[in-house]
């Protein structure tokens, strides 16, 4: 089953920075990621079928970010459809101490439960994207390794949980899943990880166009 977007819908993207892509330095307020790309192919399928295309992403934000900011930024824009990818910053994979940056699985379950309950009270349609982190080798900046293989494991421990709270919570909402961590693990696997995402989580072009055509199989 597909989402069926219909003419006049307006469409809202919202997490952190894989989706914010500098939205407030475009001019049509999308950015250069993902959200950008969709828009544009769906603008190509469906002459016919225009959207209000919405992107309230903000770089750096974690759940109980987008929770204080839901009200304003998300439900009062009455979206039909509303498309969420959030926690990687849950995981705090931009901090050198991954124990200095816990988020217990259950406060990010409760919170991303929250922002859910009352979208899906107004029957708007929904879709979870994971939150993924690509297998890369390290990255080193100034000839200094800044992400070892001991880091990125606890990384991993910490967001798996996380991921299969996105899964359950999709189950529970009945929102359709995007399941970016398992499809970047396939990409990854034949063509090397640093293709999609060059520091493991931010998308390269090669990977806001993996998303965008991902996004694109759950609608119609």
């Amino acid at each position: 089953m597909t989402i069926t977007v219909r003419p006049g819908s307006t469409v809202m993207f919202t997490g952190d920075s894989i989706t914010d892509c500098q939205r407030l330095e475009s001019e049509d307020g999308l950015g250069f990621g993902y959200p950008l790309r969709v828009a544009g192919e769906w603008g190509l399928r469906y002459p016919g079928r225009p959207v209000t295309w919405l992107n309230s992403a903000i770089a750096g934000h974690k759940v109980m970010d987008l929770e204080a900011r839901w009200q304003t930024d998300v439900l009062d824009a009455r979206p039909d459809v509303v498309s969420i990818l959030v926690g990687v910053n849950d995981m705090g994979w931009h901090t050198l101490d991954p124990k200095g940056y816990v988020i217990p699985v259950e406060e990010f379950e409760a919170g991303y439960d929250r922002l859910l309950a009352p979208l899906a009270e107004a029957d708007t349609k929904l879709i979870l994207i994971e939150p993924f982190l690509l297998p890369i080798h390290g990255v080193v900046e100034a000839g200094v390794a800044l992400i070892g293989e001991e880091e990125r494991k606890e990384w991993r421990t910490d967001l798996d949980p996380k991921i299969q709270v996105v899964r359950k919570l999709a189950r529970k909402y009945g929102a359709h899943l995007l399941t970016a961590d398992g499809m970047f693990a396939e990409l990854a696997a034949t063509t090397g990880p640093e293709h999609w995402a060059a520091d493991g989580v931010h998308p390269t072009p090669a990977g806001h166009a993996a998303l965008a055509a991902a996004w694109l199989r759950l609608v119609a």
